[in-house]
């Protein structure tokens, strides 16, 4: 079998992707640097949910044929971004809107329809997983802050990715009128 899979997030994710990036940096008062207008819109697959699918495929589905695995979980980043700001008890002054990476998509989703058919449906709901996720990046700060200070490449990746765009931001944030 085959699956595809929406956004996934949780413990665990390395700190490159949206919610993890953006939860760190909120904890430690940093930037959120959020590509374009940040209507982007994805489908948020919490990681157990994931494996449950999987879990339940392997029990449930056909051999030789694919699933989509979603979250129900439809948002615009600009919505998630703030919903890790409030959940972090930080300013939405946080945010700094970068230039978009060319070709990114307005849009992932992906109809799970087959799945649900077989009777399988996405338990934790994106405000659940994302309060469950920002409660785990506090408290395992020991896992992620080697990541961020100490592995070239993702330095390598953080600056080549934001460190430019938020330069932009904040140049174009202070330019008057």
């Amino acid at each position: 079998m085959i699956t595809r899979a929406s956004n996934n997030y949780g413990p665990y994710q390395y700190p490159e992707k949206l919610i993890p990036l953006f939860v760190i940096n909120a904890i430690e008062g940093e930037p959120l640097p959020l590509y374009g207008d940040g209507r982007n819109v994805r489908d948020w697959l919490f990681v157990r949910d994931h494996a449950a699918a999987i879990d339940f495929l392997l029990e449930h589905g056909e051999p030789g044929e694919t699933y989509n695995v979603a979250g129900g979980n439809e948002a615009e980043n600009i919505d998630v971004t703030r919903m890790v700001l409030q959940a972090t008890g930080k300013p939405q002054t946080l945010i700094r809107f970068v230039d978009d990476r060319p070709g990114h998509d307005r849009r992932y989703s992906l109809d799970a329809g087959k799945l649900a058919r077989l009777g399988f449906r996405p338990e934790t709901s994106l405000a659940v997983g994302l309060a469950e996720t920002i409660a785990w990046y506090r408290s395992h700060e020991n896992w992620w802050r080697p990541i961020r200070e100490q592995n070239s490449a993702y330095r390598e990746f953080y600056r080549s990715q934001y460190e430019r765009r938020l330069a932009t931001s904040s140049a174009t944030a202070k330019r008057p009128g």
